[in-house]
């Protein structure tokens, strides 16, 4: 791995949780020696991507990642863009709507929205990524990615995250050709025991799958009859996001999706 990269990465250990991160822990969490670890810190601050905040010196993210966001946002609208779409599907199922993209081998979470028809709901405000092999929306990416691409993820340690978390690879590989036939995925307690989730895939110009649209619940609610509501309605939000982006729905996904509607 190149300087570069080794710096990059230490910006994917700032969360919502944990803003702030001293020497030391970044340290530990890269596996990187306090030396190595502070000369990266020295260059990304001397180019704004991080600075150092309090008493005690601590690392936060930096100013110049507000205008990377802001001019690629500018360029490409991604989030404000799907922001009315996403808001309309947690308006229409009563759910938890989110929507993530995939960065290079990682689905991370990009802009949810809430409903006000229940006080109980799930909540996103904490996720980081999304498993692949745990979520509905990982499956739903899955399934649509390159062979290549499928085995590294499935070859990697699955971790048990619920009593229903599914590890299997052999199981995994058939349950995301199931979501191929179907053109959406379902999530039974996979990532958390008590929520049923529901996604579609979402595609750029060339036809590549980049992300997922999901609608989560508590699973009491999930009925038959809501689970018709939330697929159609998918389907509907995934198609009018994926046209706002600029994408392409592939031949056999459009003719899925009109069926399953």
């Amino acid at each position: 791995m190149g300087t570069v990269s080794k710096a990059l990465d230490l910006l994917d250990y700032f969360t919502r949780s944990r803003p702030l991160i001293g020497l030391s822990d970044l340290a530990r969490l890269s596996a990187l020696n306090k030396a190595t670890c502070f000369r990266l810190l020295t260059e990304l601050a001397d180019h704004g991507l991080v600075e150092q905040v309090g008493i005690g010196r601590e690392y936060r993210l930096g100013p110049s990642l507000l205008r990377l966001a802001a001019l690629r946002e500018a360029q490409v609208p991604t989030r404000e863009a799907a922001m009315p779409v996403l808001q309309a599907l947690a308006l229409q199922s009563g759910e938890t709507a989110h929507l993530s993209l995939l960065m290079a081998d990682v689905l991370r979470p990009l802009a949810h929205a809430y409903s006000s028809a229940h006080v109980t709901k799930v909540t996103m405000e904490d996720a980081e990524e999304l498993p692949f092999h745990a979520t509905s929306s990982g499956l739903a990416v899955l399934a649509f990615q390159p062979d290549a691409f499928r085995d590294a993820i499935l070859n990697r340690p699955l971790p048990h995250l619920t009593h229903h978390t599914e590890t299997n690879p052999t199981t995994l590989r058939a349950r995301i050709q199931e979501v191929r036939g179907l053109g959406y995925a379902e999530s039974r307690g996979g990532f958390e025991s008590d929520v049923h989730s529901m996604a579609v895939p979402l595609f750029d110009a060339l036809g590549r799958c980049s992300g997922a649209l999901a609608v989560a619940a508590l699973g009491s609610r999930m009925t038959e009859a809501q689970r018709r509501l939330i697929r159609f309605a998918l389907i509907k939000a995934g198609t009018e996001i994926t046209t706002i982006w600029g994408g392409s729905l592939p031949a056999d996904i459009a003719t899925l999706w009109r069926l399953a509607a």
